[in-house]
């Protein structure tokens, strides 16, 4: 027992210097793309959103977690930028439009994004994809003769391989493009105002920013917007709605996702509804089982009446009756004589006279072919006094 508890101590230490060690070592690194103004990981926005002032001084920035067109319908005319910043720029066709609308006025609206949904691609007639340098960095330029064409910008982590590999070149001003002279930053002039796009959003993130040529590149690229007192920071497709945290956001902002959940659904339902039409019957009502004891012993007791066979019925009441007298008293019930009749009165406390007369019975039993009424009644009566007597 000693020893068991010296087993014991030592596990529990064990135990407890790795919980502390796991405590206490370093938290890997999160790697994850959020690209959310809120996340101070490697490739959230925490930075820039925090630090855009340095590029507008004195504008108000505010973040909005809703659709394009709820933010500039909510806050009128008022002149300003709009910043979009996210892996998958899905915008539909009432916020495109309202957001051209937003552009000709004089706003400026800027979009970083890798993917940018189907109907803003179509409408521009812009296609965007991907080159992954596995053993080289990807420098990227500015090419506009207002911009410094000269400087390269190499970001490890392969966060500037994105390109737009097509694009309206009759409306579309090339901005920027990577070493391999592939356009990935590009221009819409709409009215008095123009739409900018950017396929490499990474290249906006804390990783990114904390960097001296990435902050220089950040900041060249969205000082070609108008200077503005008011920014409008979207987080709606990084975060979507305030209080829609749910993973079925996904799927329902999707159109090509919203319609498999719905078939997937109503394919389920029908399958369960056709199954329980299918399987599910009536179970039926199962009435308990009746204590018939008093029946079979009806039964049995007319089958006996019927015979009228008073021996058969004596010799199994004898046979019984003596059965109970060895299992009971532990007596020996081969000799029925005198000290059998002696012993059994003593250890019953039945009268001596009583057993007496049922060891006569017995033995006339025993000895006779048959058995009258009045005997079998008289056998009967004193069998149950013997009981009564016996009781403690």
């Amino acid at each position: 027992m000693k020893d068991f508890k010296i087993y014991v101590i030592i596990a529990s230490v064990l135990l407890l210097v790795y919980l502390v060690a796991q405590y206490n070592r370093p938290q890997p690194v999160d790697w994850t793309q959020t690209l959310k103004n809120s996340d101070k990981i490697p490739f959230g926005t925490y930075v820039l959103y925090n630090r855009i002032t340095d590029i507008f001084p004195g504008a108000k920035v505010r973040a909005y977690r809703e659709p394009a067109y709820n933010v500039i319908n909510d806050n009128g005319d008022q002149q300003s930028v709009y910043i979009v910043i996210c892996s998958n720029a899905n915008i539909n066709e009432y916020d495109y439009n309202k957001l051209l609308a937003y552009v000709k006025k004089g706003n400026d609206v800027f979009i970083a994004s890798s993917n940018f949904g189907a109907y803003i691609s179509k409408k521009l007639g812009i296609e965007t994809n991907s080159d992954f340098f596995a053993d080289r960095e990807n420098p990227i330029r500015f090419v506009n003769k207002n911009l410094d064409t000269t400087a390269l910008y190499n970001i490890d982590k392969n966060v500037s391989n994105n390109y737009f590999s097509k694009f309206d070149t009759a409306r579309a001003v090339v901005l920027g493009v990577n070493d391999d002279h592939k356009s990935n930053f590009i221009k819409y002039g709409i009215g008095k105002g123009a739409i900018y796009l950017n396929a490499n959003p990474l290249m906006f993130t804390n990783y990114t920013l904390l960097q001296a040529k990435g902050a220089a590149y950040a900041a060249i690229a969205l000082s070609c917007l108008k200077n503005t007192n008011n920014i409008f920071w979207d987080e709606y497709y990084t975060q979507g709605r305030v209080g829609e945290e749910s993973l079925m956001r996904v799927f329902l902002r999707n159109t090509e996702l919203k319609s498999a959940l719905y078939i997937a659904f109503f394919s389920l339902l029908i399958f369960v509804l056709y199954e329980v039409k299918r399987r599910q019957r009536i179970i039926p009502i199962i009435e308990p089982l009746n204590n018939s004891t008093v029946e079979f012993a009806n039964v049995v007791g007319q089958v006996y009446y019927e015979q009228r066979n008073n021996l058969n019925i004596a010799q199994k009441k004898t046979t019984y009756f003596l059965e109970y007298i060895r299992t009971r008293y532990y007596l020996k019930t081969s000799m029925l004589n005198d000290e059998f009749v002696s012993m059994l009165s003593q250890k019953s406390g039945v009268d001596s006279a009583l057993v007496q007369v049922l060891i006569a019975q017995f033995i006339t039993i025993r000895n006779n072919e048959q058995v009258s009424d009045k005997e079998l009644i008289s056998l009967n009566q004193n069998i149950e006094q013997f009981y009564i007597q016996s009781r403690p």
